[in-house]
């Protein structure tokens, strides 16, 4: 019986191997998440929106690979952003401006760590929040998360 090396990818590692995987494929990861206990949760798009089969096909190809690199992992899953989809790189900002987001900040900045608003764009690495009519700048590296949020017809958000 042979001995295979087990190798340990950092998130970097992990998101170099996948991500020119996922583009042949016709997909984006839009976010990787290492999860207590050997998890790995991807969340991937496509213009079109992902399905279920989408998802399958992506964890298929993906779990060949990892055999093939040695990833260690106990789980992989794979799903679509959501509607509340996580807004990653600067790229996200631009793609849906016009729409609602809810940003948290690393740190306070007018006092607050916490806004929702109409994303305008991005102009050098600062993100444009519309806020009540007015406009806010805010640096994307002081941005700690940021999710899309939608306004569901007929239902109303509760605030948290």
């Amino acid at each position: 019986m042979g001995f295979a090396p087990i190798f340990y990818f950092s998130d970097m590692d992990l998101r170099a191997l996948i991500e020119p995987t996922l583009a042949g494929m016709g997909y984006e990861m839009v976010a990787l998440e290492r999860v207590g206990r050997g998890l790995l949760r991807l969340y991937i798009d496509q213009p079109g929106g992902i399905t279920l089969d989408d998802c399958v096909r992506v964890s298929n190809q993906l779990t060949r690979l990892f055999m093939v690199e040695n990833v260690d992992y106990d789980r992989l899953e794979v799903s679509s952003p959501g509607l509340d989809r996580p807004l990653v790189k600067e790229a996200d900002f631009l793609r849906f401006a016009g729409e609602r987001a809810n940003i948290r900040l690393h740190a306070p900045l007018s006092g607050r760590k916490r806004f929702a608003g109409i994303l305008r764009g991005v102009v050098d690495g600062v993100l444009q929040l519309e806020m009540d009519g007015v406009m806010l700048a805010i640096p994307l590296v002081e941005v700690d998360s940021a999710r899309l949020a939608p306004e569901l017809e007929g239902h109303t958000r509760r605030k948290r």
